[in-house]
């Protein structure tokens, strides 16, 4: 596969925190043992809730915990949030920890029910409304496009179920000086999947390159690829695949004219050259990617 872009020095607060994220990694995981004791046990019944970037981090972090049989656990969008259900644990992730939705459910959840807040600033309104709080300071980010704060949450959360993840940093660490696989001016379309917990991450690339570039991008589960998506494929667009490929997928894509993006890497990991991507294609679009259009640090709604 041909390299379309190689690195350059940061120039950007996202290009300098996505590179920040194998130390940050490194940071978290060695106070894993801080942390087990605010997560939830074994067994208990888990909502994960977030919005944007930490909603597609819940729901990497539900299906893996019930793919590893820790437990029934839903990723509920915190706008959406099901009150009338039963659970043992509420994880919230919020980096800023002040996001409107995610309050209404922390304020509004029965006392009873155990939350664990995920937040750069424990200080933070989310902070304080959860009866737990795992703080990442090694995270904090200043950019509007997230990438170190949601990843570095995603491996606590996946250590703590057992996932050794002792490899990833330096993993981390050589995709950050590879080329990136596709780019433009080739490629003007892509789409992301993943199977199991990979299409969280899918869903995360693609709302990266949405974010930092305007750029066509959407994701879905690797197998629902054939069902619809398919039809927009073709020649100078790709497919993403985080993960294991599907039976058939490939020669499905093949069949497009579509470029088939692949590897071995943990998706995590991979989601690092995907981040890289939207640098890239905000570059060739004229956009910064620190100033998304109509986004802000924090959703902060009007009461």
């Amino acid at each position: 596969m041909s390299s379309e872009s190689t690195p350059a020095s940061p120039t950007t607060h996202v290009e300098r925190e996505i590179a920040a994220q194998p130390s940050a990694w490194r940071a978290a995981l060695a106070r894993l043992d801080d942390f087990r004791p605010d997560l939830p046990p074994r067994g208990a019944r888990v909502a994960a809730v977030g919005c944007g970037t930490s909603l597609y981090m819940s729901r990497a972090y539900a299906a893996r915990r019930e793919l590893l049989g820790a437990g029934e656990t839903d990723a509920v969008a915190a706008s959406d949030f099901r009150y009338n259900r039963r659970y043992d644990h509420v994880v919230a992730i919020t980096r800023s920890g002040t996001t409107t939705e995610v309050l209404d459910v922390l304020r509004r959840l029965d006392p009873q029910v155990p939350t664990t807040v995920i937040t750069v600033d424990p200080a933070s309104e989310a902070g304080r409304l959860g009866r737990h709080v795992i703080a990442l300071p090694m995270a904090a980010e200043e950019s509007v496009v997230q990438t170190v704060f949601p990843t570095t949450a995603l491996a606590v959360l996946r250590a703590d179920l057992g996932d050794d993840l002792s490899a990833l940093p330096d993993a981390a660490d050589a995709v950050l000086v590879e080329p990136i696989p596709v780019g433009p001016p080739t490629h003007h379309q892509f789409t992301f999947v993943g199977l199991d917990w990979a299409a969280g991450i899918a869903d995360e690339a693609a709302l990266k390159c949405r974010e930092a570039a305007g750029a066509w991008t959407e994701s879905y589960p690797a197998m629902e690829y054939r069902h619809g998506p398919i039809s927009v494929s073709g020649p100078g667009t790709v497919v993403w695949v985080f993960g294991a490929v599907p039976t058939g997928l490939a020669v499905a894509v093949e069949g497009t004219g579509a470029t088939l993006v692949t590897s071995d890497l943990d998706p995590m990991v991979d989601l690092l050259r995907a981040q890289r991507l939207a640098v890239a294609l905000a570059a060739a679009n004229g956009r910064d990617p620190d100033h998304p259009r109509s986004l802000t640090f924090s959703v902060v709604l009007d009461q």
